[in-house]
């Protein structure tokens, strides 16, 4: 899903950058940092904080198999225009094929395309994924290099296999890498919830989700994760409609 080009300066060096941190207490004391950022940032995401004091970000994983940077492209390829549930039985159906786990680059090449297209994924997604894990198998890829590039160079990369645009690159920012600054500006259902949270009278475009997100950085990650919840959970902050 292409992304609305913005006119409007990187303000990066002028914002406070995360502290490296490693392990589990290290990205604990991470997310406090974020949450102590964003509650001063935006009265609204600190709303969204107060109402959910002991939120995982990551806890929504806990129903998916383990995904690498190859197994959290599956998933984001697998969930283009469709519903976390529909998603989650698609990559089910998928797993199946390979003993219960996502597979490799190699392993998903060794299986018929109609097998694939035979666990709910349309033949233009079983492309995709064909088409990315060659490019993975004869090293026209690399997931160290990929892992390794800013993300706006992660994007470029990535984009480069068609049927691939900025939304699922950025997913896989956020899932497989957990890079701190991601925001999808063109998933529906974060549109949505700030539609709701921001009492907006319409649906924002993908340029005004950038625009609001800009006081969130570094942290876009955190608060695009609260924003996910309120979309998910009934006791959503402001209004249903």
């Amino acid at each position: 899903m292409p992304t609305a080009e913005v006119g409007m300066a990187k303000q990066t060096d002028r914002r406070r950058k995360p502290t490296p941190t490693s392990g589990a207490a290290g990205r604990r004391d991470q997310f406090l940092q974020a949450q102590n950022y964003l509650r001063k940032a935006d009265p609204v995401i600190r709303a969204c904080i107060d109402r959910r004091p002991d939120f995982d970000p990551r806890a929504w994983l806990d129903d998916l198999p383990p995904m690498d940077l190859f197994g959290s492209l599956i998933f984001q390829i697998a969930g283009q225009q469709l519903s976390v549930a529909a998603t989650r039985r698609t990559v089910e159906r998928v797993t199946s094929l390979f003993g219960g786990h996502l597979p490799s680059p190699q392993e998903l090449l060794g299986v018929e395309p109609g097998d694939l297209r035979a666990a709910g994924l349309s033949w233009r997604k079983v492309g995709t994924l064909r088409d990315l894990a060659e490019r993975l198998s004869d090293g026209r890829l690399n997931v160290d290099r990929l892992s390794e590039l800013p993300d706006d160079q992660f994007i470029a990369e990535l984009t480069t296999v068609p049927g691939i645009g900025p939304w699922t690159a950025q997913g896989a920012l956020l899932v497989a890498l957990r890079r701190e600054d991601v925001v999808l500006p063109g998933d529906l259902a974060l549109r949505k919830a700030l539609r709701r949270v921001y009492h907006l009278d319409h649906l924002p475009s993908e340029a005004e989700v950038l625009a609001i997100a800009e006081k969130w950085r570094p942290y876009r990650s955190v608060a695009t994760s609260y924003l996910f919840a309120s979309a998910y959970e009934t006791d959503n902050v402001g209004d249903t409609s």
